[in-house]
């Protein structure tokens, strides 16, 4: 039996690897041709300690306390020359992928379709020539190339992993390069180059209630995330606030709906900054927080939207003193995406 492990390393990038039932995790990779840290590789120095953020696994025994406390490992920190995994797992690599000899991967996908949503979105949609291969984290980008150029954008993926068809949901950015594209005509059946998967933008182990904020497109990665959590299910509440600046701004409505009558445990919220807005709710995502979104800081939070939007939350975080278990955040600008 072989599991599939995701190694994030610290800029972002992402490889996926295959992992023997027995093999060590340093092994596997090393097998892949991809170098993580190790000196003793015996359990003796401490060197090639990573984190696992999803999965099970067995550490074993054999390796010293001075390379891995016990509280260390209470707190999922691995020693991947010890490490024998029991499921798919995540594993956080804190070297920048450079260290590793990780080259940058390349994909190939024809344009199904390019469909314009409102005013200001897009969605774009791809046949990747091998879905497999284009694997990712939900939550996680690519930087995908305009057609005929050298120039590409990181976009979000909308859809979630193993999808015959790609997803993305793009502002239509007036005059931007890769918007104009876009919107020039017919593109079904054209081909595209994309380079990633990055970010480490991505869903975690579902272990306490979920709080998404999303701002515009933003809500790109937080969609990918959500189609997971309904194939997956979970027994966590999950809630999602979705803050645009005017009603076209409002997209993808029809599609959270479909997905939360597949998950029971996910409620959502739109909010409409236009005072003028037929949307019930008027205002910014912040205006709608509640305590009881909050749960006491025993929450994960996941945040993806225009920069004002991200430092507003944390603004508010910071003045209610609240340090929710985890924070994870994404910026994005006009042509590009910012991990954070």
């Amino acid at each position: 039996m072989t599991y599939r492990i995701a190694l994030n390393f610290e800029d972002g990038v992402t490889r996926f690897i295959e992992c023997g039932e027995g093999e060590s995790v340093l092994d596997a990779a090393y097998r892949h041709k991809i170098n993580l840290p190790m000196d003793c590789s015996d359990g003796v120095c401490g060197t090639c300690k990573c984190r696992c953020e999803s999965g099970s696994y067995d550490l074993g025994a054999d390796f010293l306390e001075e390379a891995l406390t016990a509280d260390e490992a209470g707190d999922r920190l691995v020693l991947t020359c010890q490490m024998r995994v029991k499921s798919d797992c995540v594993i956080s690599v804190p070297v920048p992928s450079s260290a590793s000899k990780v080259k940058p991967v390349e994909h190939w996908a024809t344009v199904r379709a390019v469909d314009r949503v409102s005013e200001s979105a897009l969605v774009l949609r791809i046949a990747p020539d091998d879905a497999r291969a284009l694997d990712f984290l939900p939550g996680q980008y690519v930087n995908l190339f305009v057609p005929g150029t050298t120039e590409h954008r990181a976009y979000s993926f909308s859809s979630k992993p193993g999808a015959a068809e790609a997803s993305f949901l793009i502002r239509n950015v007036p005059g931007g390069r890769m918007s104009r594209w876009l919107a020039g005509g017919p593109r079904a059946g054209e081909r595209m180059r994309m380079i990633g998967p990055q970010g480490s933008f991505f869903l975690r182990e579902v272990e306490r209630p979920v709080l998404m904020l999303a701002g515009g497109t933003g809500l790109a990665p937080l969609l990918s995330m959500l189609e997971v959590l309904a194939d997956r299910g979970t027994d966590q509440p999950i809630r999602l606030l979705y803050g645009v600046t005017a009603d076209v701004d409002l997209v993808e409505t029809t599609r959270i709906a479909a997905i939360a009558a597949r998950l029971p445990t996910l409620t959502y919220t739109f909010c409409v900054v236009d005072p003028g807005s037929a949307c019930p709710r008027k205002g910014y995502v912040t205006d709608h927080l509640g305590d009881e979104d909050l749960h006491g800081g025993d929450c994960d939070i996941y945040l993806c939207g225009p920069p004002v939007m991200v430092e507003s939350v944390r603004r508010f975080l910071h003045d209610k003193a609240l340090v929710p278990a985890r924070f994870l955040y994404e910026k994005f600008v006009a042509t590009e995406a910012v991990p954070a």
